[in-house]
């Protein structure tokens, strides 16, 4: 019997962006399974909720039958054990992201012997896309509509008031 084959791919996505709905379409081709995992993160500032969040990224992949959307809060690695998965996905844009993936990857090993990160890079066109500048861009009247699906970008403007 051929082994479920879950992954979890993290983050805060706020907001999703172009570039993460890359990544996981691609990881879903790899795996049975792949979980968003919405982080209710503190040490961020997020534009978004994260009730607003996991709404956004499930609106993005509702058509998906193997990704699914959750909101978590807490140690990733309980929460990926709690998900039966061993593996998690990280998307590197640039040279700049690995050392501090690199280190991630260690510390949550360390925590979780039987974990595996898998390092992913966006197609070449989502590059240079990250969510903090599409929320800084958009936050300051820019145009945004190039870096993320409709259903995002009108939660945007609907949220900024544009």
């Amino acid at each position: 019997m051929a082994k479920n084959r879950i992954a979890i791919y993290p983050g805060t996505f706020d907001p999703i962006t172009l570039g993460h709905e890359d990544v996981v379409r691609r990881a879903a081709d790899l795996f049975d399974e792949v979980i968003v995992a919405v982080a209710d993160s503190t040490n961020k500032n997020t534009l978004f909720s994260l009730q607003e969040r996991v709404a956004m990224a499930q609106g993005v992949f509702n058509h998906a039958a193997n990704i699914k959307v959750v909101g978590f809060s807490g140690l990733l690695m309980q929460f990926v054990q709690d998900q039966g998965a061993k593996m998690v996905i990280r998307g590197l844009r640039a040279a700049s992201d690995f050392e501090y993936e690199f280190q991630l990857a260690g510390m949550n090993r360390k925590l979780y012997p039987q974990f595996e990160t898998l390092f992913l890079t966006p197609s070449e066109q989502f590059m240079f896309i990250s969510s903090s500048l599409v929320r800084e861009v958009a936050v300051l009247g820019g145009d945004v509509q190039a870096f993320l699906s409709q259903t995002v970008n009108d939660a945007i403007k609907q949220k900024l008031g544009n």
